[in-house]
């Protein structure tokens, strides 16, 4: 090599970044039905995890329901029911959730009284009555979602969404009023243990029925 050789450029690299061959992006075949078989696998065993603590709660209690039981009972590994749900109190979360999705859901987008669209009073009167019939057919579940998620009871999902409508409607109707206060006010009646004493097939909606009264004494007379 002569000496001025080693100082010439050399030819551009037409390996770098811009030059090699992209990755494909498009899925391998059968990735998709793969997906959505794996999808499906995970709602089942949800749905049979949630069936089996309910079996549990209905047979013992709160006390009855533990991640191996649960497991057992839902023929899936415990670790299935750990990676899905985290803890018992998890497991208990994402019951009361799933019975009370169908009020949710009414109450974000259904039609009024209970949806958007009626008075303040009105929505908090039949927010209640379907909240009350949720709390005299699962007494039990109530019971032990308090036991189990007592730590954090105020950070659980569903008590988030009551407690957020339920101050939004009184601060709406009376303004005055500490709103939010009121609201843990109310939803504090919703104890499992009182809900059973009251709850007699003679009157079976008499909690429901108080509260709403308590509710509308706070409020006053319809203005």
């Amino acid at each position: 090599m002569r000496p001025h050789d080693r100082y010439r450029p050399r030819p551009a690299d037409r390996t770098g970044p811009a030059n090699r061959p992209r990755p494909r992006t498009e899925p391998a075949p059968g990735t998709g039905r793969a997906q959505r078989a794996e999808r499906a696998d995970a709602a089942r065993n949800r749905l049979a995890v949630l069936r089996a603590t309910e079996q549990l709660l209905a047979e013992g209690g709160g006390d009855h329901v533990s991640l191996d039981r649960v497991a057992a009972l839902a023929g899936v590994g415990k670790g299935t029911v750990f990676r899905r749900f985290g803890s018992r109190a998890g497991l208990l979360q994402a019951l009361l959730e799933e019975r009370s999705r169908e009020l949710r859901e009414a109450v974000v987008s259904g039609p009024p009284p209970l949806g958007p669209g009626a008075p303040a009073r009105e929505r908090l009167h039949a927010f209640l009555d379907g909240l009350g019939a949720i709390a005299e057919g699962n007494a039990v579940l109530l019971a032990a979602h308090e036991q189990a998620c007592a730590e954090d009871k105020y950070g659980d999902p569903s008590y988030l969404f009551w407690h957020g409508h339920v101050s939004a409607l009184l601060a709406a109707e009376r303004p005055g009023l500490d709103a939010d206060f009121l609201a843990h006010a109310v939803l504090a009646t919703f104890d499992g243990d009182l809900i059973r004493h009251l709850t007699t097939p003679g009157d079976p909606r008499r909690f429901t029925r108080s509260v709403q009264e308590m509710a509308a004494a706070m409020l006053g007379p319809a203005g």
